[in-house]
């Protein structure tokens, strides 16, 4: 089933989401739903709070939509290596490109879908993925990476609309 996105200034988009217990099938229902959203949506990448459900799950493709989906079940990032500048788009700022720093490499702990735990390293866009929904889901938004004048301004035209 295809989700809503939920748009900024929603504000289940600047809280802290809460962790998973047990994946039970609720929770891989979530995440199938998470999968067909993040695909007719045409993004790289969706975290619960995006589509209204306050659990740390994320969904990161970057294959370009060619099936190379991850769930990340409570993903917690445990090293992070150089940085880059890049131009970012959410699904949850439609139209909104930023260019925001992020590591260019980092390893990530999470629990699969069969609430096996893994460890993955990641690198250039697969990392800025990752680091963008993990973002989310500590209630922080693309907004929360721009210097502090940039952010105020943006923040009120996007009030307006």
């Amino acid at each position: 089933m295809i989700l809503d996105i939920v748009k900024y200034p929603n504000k289940i988009l600047t809280k802290k989401t809460k962790r998973v217990g047990a994946v039970d099938a609720e929770i891989k229902k979530l995440i199938d739903n998470m999968v067909e959203t993040l695909y007719a949506k045409r993004g790289a990448g969706l975290a619960a709070n995006q589509v209204g459900a306050s659990k740390q799950i994320i969904v990161v493709d970057d294959s370009r939509g060619e099936g190379n989906v991850k769930a990340l079940i409570n993903p917690k990032i445990i090293s992070k290596k150089g940085a880059e500048i890049m131009i970012e788009g959410c699904l949850s700022f439609p139209g909104l490109e930023l260019e925001i720093k992020r590591p260019e490499k980092i390893e990530v702990e999470y629990f699969d879908r069969r609430g096996q735990a893994q460890k993955i390293k990641a690198s250039e866009l697969l990392a800025r993925i990752i680091c963008h929904e993990v973002d989310h889901l500590d209630g922080k938004t693309m907004l929360d990476r721009l210097p502090l004048l940039k952010r105020l301004k943006l923040k009120r035209q996007l009030r307006k609309k």
